[in-house]
């Protein structure tokens, strides 16, 4: 287990009760978009330091190689806003989540 690990349930929790919002995530289960939520979080932590943009191509190389994704997992294209989206959240990135806070408090 990494150190990060044990934040992934409050951040599983959160993706659980708000992935519907995301405009991707339109018709689509939790449980298909929950792996690149995963993989979004884990990446932020091997990452570190880096943006999107510069760690975005490893990013898809390693997701056809990530375990978590499961057997036939969805292809990159399928589940990479998903990824940037749980990368973006951690990072503080997140336009969807800075639009809807900001709403909150006005």
């Amino acid at each position: 287990m990494h150190d990060f690990d044990a934040g992934w349930d409050e951040e599983d929790a959160w993706w659980k009760a708000n992935y519907a919002s995301r405009p991707y995530a339109k018709g689509r289960p939790y449980d298909e978009l929950r792996p690149a939520y995963f993989y979004g979080y884990v990446s932020t932590h091997r990452h570190r330091g880096r943006s999107w943009d510069e760690a975005k191509d490893d990013l898809r190389t390693g997701w056809d190689k990530f375990e978590a994704k499961g057997p036939g997992g969805a292809a990159w294209e399928n589940v990479k806003d998903a990824v940037q989206d749980a990368w973006n959240r951690l990072t503080g990135k997140n336009r969807l989540d800075v639009d809807k806070m900001s709403r909150a408090g006005s």
